[in-house]
Protein backbone atom coordinates (compact mmCIF):
# COMPACT_ATOMS: atom_id res chain seq x y z
CA UNK A 1 0.00 0.00 0.00
CA UNK A 2 0.96 3.33 -1.03
CA UNK A 3 1.06 5.19 2.48
CA UNK A 4 1.79 8.50 0.69
CA UNK A 5 -1.67 8.75 -1.09
CA UNK A 6 -3.56 8.70 2.50
CA UNK A 7 -3.03 12.23 3.53
CA UNK A 8 -3.94 13.25 0.14
CA UNK A 9 -7.16 11.58 0.25
CA UNK A 10 -7.84 13.12 3.75
CA UNK A 11 -7.47 16.15 2.05
CA UNK A 12 -9.24 15.41 0.12
CA UNK A 13 -12.47 14.55 1.60
CA UNK A 14 -12.05 17.33 4.28
CA UNK A 15 -12.06 19.79 1.06
CA UNK A 16 -15.19 17.90 -0.26
CA UNK A 17 -16.86 18.36 3.32
CA UNK A 18 -16.12 21.36 3.45
CA UNK A 19 -17.17 22.41 0.30
CA UNK A 20 -20.56 20.64 0.35
CA UNK A 21 -21.29 22.49 4.02
CA UNK A 22 -20.29 25.53 2.50
CA UNK A 23 -23.06 25.35 -0.60
CA UNK A 24 -25.15 23.79 1.77
CA UNK A 25 -25.50 26.92 3.47
CA UNK A 26 -24.98 29.66 0.49
CA UNK A 27 -27.00 27.74 -2.76
CA UNK A 28 -26.41 30.01 -5.88
CA UNK A 29 -27.35 30.78 -9.49
CA UNK A 30 -25.80 31.86 -12.39
CA UNK A 31 -24.23 35.65 -11.68
CA UNK A 32 -24.33 34.82 -7.96
CA UNK A 33 -21.11 35.04 -5.84
CA UNK A 34 -20.73 35.41 -2.26
CA UNK A 35 -20.78 39.38 -3.38
CA UNK A 36 -22.25 40.11 -6.24
CA UNK A 37 -25.92 39.21 -7.85
CA UNK A 38 -25.84 39.73 -12.02
CA UNK A 39 -29.46 40.55 -13.34
CA UNK A 40 -29.96 42.20 -16.42
CA UNK A 41 -32.84 43.19 -18.97
CA UNK A 42 -33.97 44.82 -22.47
CA UNK A 43 -35.13 48.34 -22.76
CA UNK A 44 -36.05 50.48 -25.80
CA UNK A 45 -33.36 53.55 -25.22
CA UNK A 46 -33.74 54.35 -28.71
CA UNK A 47 -36.09 53.96 -31.65
CA UNK A 48 -40.00 55.29 -31.39
CA UNK A 49 -40.67 53.91 -27.91
CA UNK A 50 -37.40 55.49 -26.44
CA UNK A 51 -39.72 57.12 -24.36
CA UNK A 52 -39.72 54.21 -22.03
CA UNK A 53 -36.16 54.26 -21.50
CA UNK A 54 -36.63 56.25 -18.49
CA UNK A 55 -37.89 52.96 -17.13
CA UNK A 56 -34.66 51.17 -17.66
CA UNK A 57 -32.25 54.36 -16.86
CA UNK A 58 -34.50 54.62 -12.85
CA UNK A 59 -33.76 50.95 -12.65
CA UNK A 60 -30.22 51.02 -12.76
CA UNK A 61 -30.53 54.34 -10.54
CA UNK A 62 -32.48 52.61 -8.42
CA UNK A 63 -30.32 49.34 -8.35
CA UNK A 64 -27.15 52.01 -7.46
CA UNK A 65 -29.28 53.72 -4.95
CA UNK A 66 -29.19 49.90 -3.35
CA UNK A 67 -25.89 49.12 -3.39
CA UNK A 68 -24.70 52.29 -1.82
CA UNK A 69 -26.78 51.05 1.23
CA UNK A 70 -24.62 48.08 0.93
CA UNK A 71 -26.48 46.03 -1.76
CA UNK A 72 -28.92 43.12 -1.01
CA UNK A 73 -27.80 40.83 2.06
CA UNK A 74 -23.98 42.29 1.32
CA UNK A 75 -24.09 41.44 -2.02
CA UNK A 76 -24.14 43.90 -4.62
CA UNK A 77 -26.43 44.30 -7.99
CA UNK A 78 -24.18 43.95 -11.35
CA UNK A 79 -27.15 45.37 -13.75
CA UNK A 80 -26.72 45.15 -17.54
CA UNK A 81 -29.43 46.70 -19.58
CA UNK A 82 -29.59 46.65 -23.07
CA UNK A 83 -30.89 48.62 -25.72
CA UNK A 84 -33.55 46.72 -27.80
CA UNK A 85 -34.92 49.36 -29.83
CA UNK A 86 -38.19 47.96 -29.08
CA UNK A 87 -37.75 45.59 -31.61
CA UNK A 88 -38.43 42.06 -30.89
CA UNK A 89 -35.99 40.35 -33.49
CA UNK A 90 -33.12 42.28 -30.85
CA UNK A 91 -34.80 41.38 -27.93
CA UNK A 92 -34.05 38.00 -28.90
CA UNK A 93 -30.11 38.75 -29.59
CA UNK A 94 -29.81 40.87 -26.29
CA UNK A 95 -31.44 38.20 -24.46
CA UNK A 96 -29.98 35.54 -25.26
CA UNK A 97 -26.69 37.50 -24.75
CA UNK A 98 -27.56 38.35 -21.20
CA UNK A 99 -28.62 34.59 -20.48
CA UNK A 100 -25.50 32.56 -22.25
CA UNK A 101 -22.54 35.00 -22.13
CA UNK A 102 -23.29 37.22 -19.10
CA UNK A 103 -24.98 34.54 -17.08
CA UNK A 104 -27.25 36.72 -15.42
CA UNK A 105 -29.60 35.44 -12.39
CA UNK A 106 -32.58 36.70 -14.06
CA UNK A 107 -34.71 39.12 -16.35
CA UNK A 108 -35.31 41.80 -14.11
CA UNK A 109 -38.13 44.17 -15.61
CA UNK A 110 -37.89 43.37 -19.27
CA UNK A 111 -40.30 46.44 -21.34
CA UNK A 112 -42.68 45.64 -23.87
CA UNK A 113 -45.42 43.64 -24.99
CA UNK A 114 -43.80 42.34 -28.22
CA UNK A 115 -40.76 42.30 -27.24
CA UNK A 116 -41.01 39.62 -24.18
CA UNK A 117 -43.72 37.63 -26.15
CA UNK A 118 -40.62 37.52 -28.43
CA UNK A 119 -37.99 36.10 -25.84
CA UNK A 120 -41.38 34.27 -23.39
CA UNK A 121 -40.91 30.25 -24.51
CA UNK A 122 -37.34 30.72 -25.13
CA UNK A 123 -36.54 32.06 -21.16
CA UNK A 124 -39.23 29.56 -19.55
CA UNK A 125 -37.12 26.52 -21.63
CA UNK A 126 -34.44 27.58 -19.92
CA UNK A 127 -36.17 28.21 -16.43
CA UNK A 128 -34.94 31.58 -16.20
CA UNK A 129 -36.55 33.93 -14.16
CA UNK A 130 -38.39 36.95 -15.80
CA UNK A 131 -38.95 39.35 -13.01
CA UNK A 132 -41.68 41.91 -13.34
CA UNK A 133 -42.66 42.70 -17.03
CA UNK A 134 -42.76 46.02 -17.94
CA UNK A 135 -46.06 45.48 -19.70
CA UNK A 136 -49.85 44.91 -18.40
CA UNK A 137 -50.60 41.84 -20.94
CA UNK A 138 -52.63 39.47 -19.96
CA UNK A 139 -50.31 36.40 -20.99
CA UNK A 140 -47.64 37.08 -18.18
CA UNK A 141 -50.03 35.82 -15.35
CA UNK A 142 -50.57 32.44 -16.87
CA UNK A 143 -48.05 30.49 -14.55
CA UNK A 144 -49.71 27.53 -15.97
CA UNK A 145 -47.53 27.51 -19.03
CA UNK A 146 -45.20 30.16 -18.17
CA UNK A 147 -44.06 29.25 -14.26
CA UNK A 148 -41.31 32.05 -15.34
CA UNK A 149 -42.50 34.61 -16.11
CA UNK A 150 -44.80 37.00 -14.09
CA UNK A 151 -46.11 40.45 -14.35
CA UNK A 152 -45.56 43.78 -13.09
CA UNK A 153 -48.83 46.37 -13.68
CA UNK A 154 -52.78 45.96 -13.86
CA UNK A 155 -53.46 44.18 -16.96
CA UNK A 156 -54.42 46.15 -20.57
CA UNK A 157 -56.91 44.12 -20.34
CA UNK A 158 -58.67 45.27 -16.86
CA UNK A 159 -57.60 48.55 -17.18
CA UNK A 160 -59.95 48.36 -20.87
CA UNK A 161 -62.71 46.86 -18.81
CA UNK A 162 -63.07 49.81 -16.80
CA UNK A 163 -62.72 52.52 -19.27
CA UNK A 164 -66.03 51.28 -20.58
CA UNK A 165 -67.45 50.81 -17.48
CA UNK A 166 -66.69 54.22 -16.78
CA UNK A 167 -68.05 55.44 -19.98
CA UNK A 168 -71.48 53.78 -20.28
CA UNK A 169 -71.89 55.47 -16.79
CA UNK A 170 -70.94 58.93 -18.12
CA UNK A 171 -71.76 59.20 -21.57
CA UNK A 172 -75.14 59.59 -23.01
CA UNK A 173 -75.28 57.75 -26.18
CA UNK A 174 -71.91 56.75 -26.58
CA UNK A 175 -70.04 56.58 -30.06
CA UNK A 176 -66.09 55.43 -29.63
CA UNK A 177 -63.47 56.12 -31.96
CA UNK A 178 -60.70 53.85 -31.25
CA UNK A 179 -56.74 54.31 -32.24
CA UNK A 180 -54.53 51.43 -31.26
CA UNK A 181 -51.05 50.07 -31.53
CA UNK A 182 -51.24 46.97 -33.87
CA UNK A 183 -50.07 44.16 -31.77
CA UNK A 184 -51.23 42.07 -28.76
CA UNK A 185 -50.89 45.45 -26.61
CA UNK A 186 -53.48 47.05 -28.87
CA UNK A 187 -55.61 43.64 -28.74
CA UNK A 188 -55.22 43.45 -24.98
CA UNK A 189 -57.08 46.51 -24.02
CA UNK A 190 -59.67 46.68 -26.45
CA UNK A 191 -60.15 43.05 -25.64
CA UNK A 192 -61.22 44.20 -22.05
CA UNK A 193 -62.75 47.53 -23.77
CA UNK A 194 -65.49 45.21 -25.58
CA UNK A 195 -65.74 43.53 -22.30
CA UNK A 196 -66.73 46.49 -20.64
CA UNK A 197 -69.44 47.20 -23.32
CA UNK A 198 -71.07 44.34 -23.52
CA UNK A 199 -73.66 42.69 -26.08
CA UNK A 200 -73.95 46.74 -27.89
CA UNK A 201 -70.16 46.72 -28.02
CA UNK A 202 -70.40 46.24 -32.07
CA UNK A 203 -73.27 49.32 -31.78
CA UNK A 204 -70.96 51.38 -29.65
CA UNK A 205 -67.47 51.33 -31.73
CA UNK A 206 -68.21 53.49 -35.01
CA UNK A 207 -64.54 53.41 -35.89
CA UNK A 208 -61.35 51.04 -34.94
CA UNK A 209 -57.69 51.82 -36.30
CA UNK A 210 -54.08 51.01 -36.18
CA UNK A 211 -51.17 52.21 -35.82
CA UNK A 212 -47.80 50.42 -36.58
CA UNK A 213 -44.66 51.58 -33.48
CA UNK A 214 -42.27 52.21 -36.80
CA UNK A 215 -44.97 55.21 -38.09
CA UNK A 216 -43.59 58.53 -38.24
CA UNK A 217 -47.37 60.05 -37.26
CA UNK A 218 -50.99 58.66 -36.64
CA UNK A 219 -52.24 62.37 -38.32
CA UNK A 220 -54.19 60.15 -41.25
CA UNK A 221 -56.00 57.65 -38.46
CA UNK A 222 -57.04 60.68 -36.47
CA UNK A 223 -58.47 62.19 -39.78
CA UNK A 224 -60.64 59.51 -39.87
CA UNK A 225 -61.68 59.57 -36.26
CA UNK A 226 -62.91 62.42 -36.44
CA UNK A 227 -64.92 61.97 -39.78
CA UNK A 228 -66.37 59.01 -37.60
CA UNK A 229 -68.95 60.91 -35.70
CA UNK A 230 -67.77 59.65 -32.36
CA UNK A 231 -68.06 61.42 -29.21
CA UNK A 232 -65.27 59.48 -27.32
CA UNK A 233 -62.19 58.98 -28.65
CA UNK A 234 -60.48 55.50 -26.76
CA UNK A 235 -56.61 56.47 -27.04
CA UNK A 236 -54.36 53.21 -26.88
CA UNK A 237 -50.93 54.10 -27.56
CA UNK A 238 -46.95 54.69 -26.21
CA UNK A 239 -46.54 57.65 -25.33
CA UNK A 240 -44.54 59.65 -28.21
CA UNK A 241 -48.38 58.40 -30.55
CA UNK A 242 -50.12 59.28 -27.37
CA UNK A 243 -48.79 63.41 -27.48
CA UNK A 244 -49.28 63.12 -31.78
CA UNK A 245 -53.40 61.86 -30.90
CA UNK A 246 -54.34 64.17 -28.25
CA UNK A 247 -52.23 67.29 -30.12
CA UNK A 248 -53.95 66.47 -33.43
CA UNK A 249 -57.15 66.08 -32.14
CA UNK A 250 -56.86 69.49 -30.19
CA UNK A 251 -55.66 71.33 -33.88
CA UNK A 252 -58.43 69.53 -36.08
CA UNK A 253 -61.49 71.10 -33.60
CA UNK A 254 -62.17 67.30 -32.46
CA UNK A 255 -63.78 67.40 -29.02
CA UNK A 256 -64.62 64.16 -27.72
CA UNK A 257 -64.54 62.78 -24.09
CA UNK A 258 -60.73 61.31 -24.13
CA UNK A 259 -59.37 58.22 -22.39
CA UNK A 260 -56.06 57.35 -22.75
CA UNK A 261 -54.33 54.40 -21.44
CA UNK A 262 -51.88 54.59 -18.44
CA UNK A 263 -49.12 53.39 -20.32
CA UNK A 264 -48.91 56.39 -22.41
CA UNK A 265 -50.10 58.83 -19.14
CA UNK A 266 -46.99 60.94 -18.41
CA UNK A 267 -46.77 64.23 -18.16
CA UNK A 268 -43.29 64.86 -18.48
CA UNK A 269 -43.34 62.75 -21.94
CA UNK A 270 -46.96 62.92 -23.34
CA UNK A 271 -49.22 65.44 -21.67
CA UNK A 272 -46.98 68.21 -21.56
CA UNK A 273 -45.50 67.77 -25.21
CA UNK A 274 -49.46 67.18 -26.38
CA UNK A 275 -49.90 71.03 -25.13
CA UNK A 276 -51.55 71.60 -21.69
CA UNK A 277 -54.78 73.20 -23.38
CA UNK A 278 -54.83 70.00 -25.56
CA UNK A 279 -54.45 67.90 -22.77
CA UNK A 280 -57.06 69.73 -20.30
CA UNK A 281 -60.01 66.89 -18.97
CA UNK A 282 -58.26 63.76 -20.84
CA UNK A 283 -59.10 60.73 -18.33
CA UNK A 284 -56.75 57.93 -17.61
CA UNK A 285 -56.22 55.43 -14.90
CA UNK A 286 -53.24 54.91 -12.87
CA UNK A 287 -51.55 52.63 -10.11
CA UNK A 288 -49.16 55.66 -9.55
CA UNK A 289 -49.24 58.92 -7.55
CA UNK A 290 -49.00 61.73 -9.73
CA UNK A 291 -45.28 63.64 -8.97
CA UNK A 292 -46.56 66.50 -10.56
CA UNK A 293 -49.52 66.62 -7.90
CA UNK A 294 -49.36 69.43 -4.93
CA UNK A 295 -50.85 67.20 -2.70
CA UNK A 296 -48.27 64.71 -2.57
CA UNK A 297 -45.74 67.22 -2.35
CA UNK A 298 -45.61 66.80 1.87
CA UNK A 299 -46.27 62.81 1.73
CA UNK A 300 -43.35 60.90 2.80
CA UNK A 301 -43.38 58.17 -0.11
CA UNK A 302 -42.82 61.47 -2.21
CA UNK A 303 -40.16 63.33 0.00
CA UNK A 304 -38.17 59.76 -0.32
CA UNK A 305 -38.86 59.26 -3.99
CA UNK A 306 -37.74 62.76 -4.94
CA UNK A 307 -34.28 62.95 -2.50
CA UNK A 308 -33.52 59.56 -4.43
CA UNK A 309 -34.36 60.88 -8.27
CA UNK A 310 -32.34 64.27 -7.48
CA UNK A 311 -29.33 62.64 -6.37
CA UNK A 312 -29.04 59.86 -8.52
CA UNK A 313 -30.46 61.36 -11.70
CA UNK A 314 -29.83 64.70 -10.98
CA UNK A 315 -31.10 65.62 -14.77
CA UNK A 316 -34.38 63.54 -15.20
CA UNK A 317 -37.58 64.97 -15.82
CA UNK A 318 -39.05 64.95 -12.42
CA UNK A 319 -42.91 64.55 -14.61
CA UNK A 320 -41.47 61.42 -16.43
CA UNK A 321 -43.76 58.66 -14.71
CA UNK A 322 -41.34 56.14 -16.03
CA UNK A 323 -38.86 57.61 -12.95
CA UNK A 324 -41.92 56.02 -10.88
CA UNK A 325 -42.79 52.79 -12.81
CA UNK A 326 -38.96 52.21 -12.93
CA UNK A 327 -38.40 53.09 -9.02
CA UNK A 328 -41.47 50.41 -7.88
CA UNK A 329 -39.93 47.92 -10.51
CA UNK A 330 -36.79 47.74 -8.88
CA UNK A 331 -37.80 47.90 -5.58
CA UNK A 332 -40.22 44.90 -6.02
CA UNK A 333 -37.20 43.16 -8.01
CA UNK A 334 -35.01 43.97 -5.02
CA UNK A 335 -37.12 42.64 -2.15
CA UNK A 336 -37.96 39.56 -4.09
CA UNK A 337 -34.15 38.77 -4.05
CA UNK A 338 -33.97 40.23 -0.52
CA UNK A 339 -36.08 37.50 0.41
CA UNK A 340 -34.61 34.81 -0.99
CA UNK A 341 -31.33 35.29 1.79
CA UNK A 342 -28.34 33.03 0.76
CA UNK A 343 -30.59 30.74 -1.79
CA UNK A 344 -29.99 32.50 -4.72
CA UNK A 345 -31.19 29.78 -7.19
CA UNK A 346 -33.72 30.65 -9.82
CA UNK A 347 -35.97 28.62 -8.70
CA UNK A 348 -35.88 30.01 -5.12
CA UNK A 349 -36.38 33.78 -7.20
CA UNK A 350 -39.21 32.34 -8.81
CA UNK A 351 -40.64 30.92 -5.62
CA UNK A 352 -40.30 34.23 -3.81
CA UNK A 353 -41.74 36.43 -6.44
CA UNK A 354 -45.07 34.43 -6.31
CA UNK A 355 -44.91 34.53 -2.47
CA UNK A 356 -46.12 39.02 -1.77
CA UNK A 357 -48.89 39.19 0.49
CA UNK A 358 -50.20 42.87 0.89
CA UNK A 359 -46.53 44.45 0.36
CA UNK A 360 -46.61 48.09 -0.27
CA UNK A 361 -43.95 49.70 -2.91
CA UNK A 362 -43.58 53.32 -2.02
CA UNK A 363 -45.34 56.22 -4.75
CA UNK A 364 -47.99 53.76 -5.37
CA UNK A 365 -51.68 54.76 -5.12
CA UNK A 366 -52.98 55.07 -1.73
CA UNK A 367 -54.47 51.59 -1.16
CA UNK A 368 -52.72 49.23 -3.37
CA UNK A 369 -51.07 46.44 -2.21
CA UNK A 370 -49.03 43.76 -3.86
CA UNK A 371 -50.07 40.08 -4.15
CA UNK A 372 -48.66 37.11 -5.93
CA UNK A 373 -49.18 33.59 -5.32
CA UNK A 374 -48.14 30.14 -7.22
CA UNK A 375 -51.65 30.53 -9.30
CA UNK A 376 -51.59 34.04 -9.47
CA UNK A 377 -49.07 36.12 -11.41
CA UNK A 378 -50.49 39.49 -11.60
CA UNK A 379 -49.11 42.00 -8.43
CA UNK A 380 -51.02 44.94 -9.02
CA UNK A 381 -54.80 44.96 -9.80
CA UNK A 382 -56.33 48.03 -8.62
CA UNK A 383 -56.34 51.17 -10.49
CA UNK A 384 -58.21 54.81 -9.88
CA UNK A 385 -59.20 57.12 -12.07
CA UNK A 386 -57.47 60.62 -13.04
CA UNK A 387 -58.51 63.65 -14.99
CA UNK A 388 -55.96 66.29 -16.67
CA UNK A 389 -56.16 69.46 -15.12
CA UNK A 390 -54.11 72.73 -15.53
CA UNK A 391 -51.01 70.69 -15.59
CA UNK A 392 -51.14 67.41 -13.64
CA UNK A 393 -53.52 64.48 -13.01
CA UNK A 394 -56.19 64.83 -10.35
CA UNK A 395 -57.51 61.72 -8.95
CA UNK A 396 -61.28 60.93 -8.80
CA UNK A 397 -63.03 58.22 -7.69
CA UNK A 398 -62.91 54.98 -5.67
CA UNK A 399 -59.88 52.49 -5.95
CA UNK A 400 -61.63 49.99 -8.87
CA UNK A 401 -60.52 46.30 -9.16
CA UNK A 402 -61.45 43.47 -12.27
CA UNK A 403 -61.87 40.13 -11.26
CA UNK A 404 -61.43 37.76 -13.82
CA UNK A 405 -63.86 35.71 -15.03
CA UNK A 406 -67.13 37.90 -13.53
Amino acid sequence: MNRGIVPCLLSAGLFLGLSAQVFAENKYGPGVTDTEIKIGNTNPYSGNASAYGGNGRAEAAYYRYINDQGGINGRKINFISLDDGYSPPKTVELTRQLIERDQVLADAAPLGTAPNIAIQKYLNQKKVPTLFVGSGASRWDDPQHFPWTIGFNPSYHAEGYLYAKDMLATVKDPKVAVLRQNDDLGEDYMSGFIEGLGKDADKIIVANVTYEVTDATIDSQMLQLNHSGANVFFNVTTPKFGAQAIKKAFEIGWKPKQYLVNIAASVGAVMKPAGTEASQGVITADYKKDPTDPRWFDDAEYKEWKAWLDKYIPNANPADAANITGWAAGHLVVETLRKCGDDLTRDNVMRQAASFHNYRIPMLVPGLLINTSPTDYEPMKSMHFARYEGEHWVAFGELLSYEKGR
